[in-house]
């Protein structure tokens, strides 16, 4: 009985071709090891996107938020959406125009902000502090009948954004309406522009 072994490397005859699995099998291997190794090319932006910060002025929608709150003046429950509508100057001053809505007890109010909002660090990072400054109109039911309905308020707000996943942030806010004598406090979800 005879076996067959394997001939050593140096015995193998290289003027055969290459029997085309074999060759397919080498190509598949070549392309997986080169396209699984991460480019440089890929990774490259360029230094003015990557050290310099938006400067001057740029409106559009970059993100929005809902929120739930309580007004702690009238003891009403207060939802609201804000729009973040663009960078006024630097990435960090924006232009944020909301609109919240109080029930219950049978009476509605109605408040319009239009805020300028500084934001503390770069949204890039996991948590963001924020202070804002604006003006408000405040409207209730039965308006026409009321003293001093409608009226403008200056408003200040005061908040902390926590990152939870690409694009969305959990907040908590403090907003300060009629010079500080009306208080709400919000909680709610944003979206913001794509990191």
């Amino acid at each position: 009985m005879m076996i067959d072994m394997p001939q050593p490397a140096s015995m193998i005859d290289i003027r055969q071709p290459a029997s085309p699995a074999r060759l397919a099998f080498v190509v598949v291997v070549g392309l997986a090891l080169g396209l699984s190794a991460p480019s440089k090319a890929q990774d490259f932006t360029p230094p003015d996107e990557e050290t310099t910060p938006a400067r001057g002025v740029h409106l559009g929608l970059y993100g929005f938020s809902s929120r739930f709150g309580v007004d702690f003046t009238d003891d009403q429950p207060i939802i609201g959406v804000a729009l973040d509508l663009g960078n006024l100057g630097t990435d960090r001053v924006r232009f944020r125009p909301s609109l919240e809505v109080g029930f219950g007890e049978g009476s509605y109010t109605y408040t319009t902000n239009a805020e300028i909002v500084y934001r503390f660090t770069s949204d890039t990072e996991a948590a963001v502090p924020y202070v804002g400054f604006g003006l408000g109109v405040f409207v209730r039911e039965s308006c026409g009948d009321l003293d001093g309905c409608p009226a403008v308020w200056a408003q200040f707000a005061l908040g902390f954004e926590v990152h939870v996943r690409n694009n969305l942030d959990w907040f908590i806010e403090y907003h300060g309406e009629d010079a500080l004598s009306r208080q709400r406090f919000f909680i709610g979800l944003a979206t913001r522009r794509g990191f």
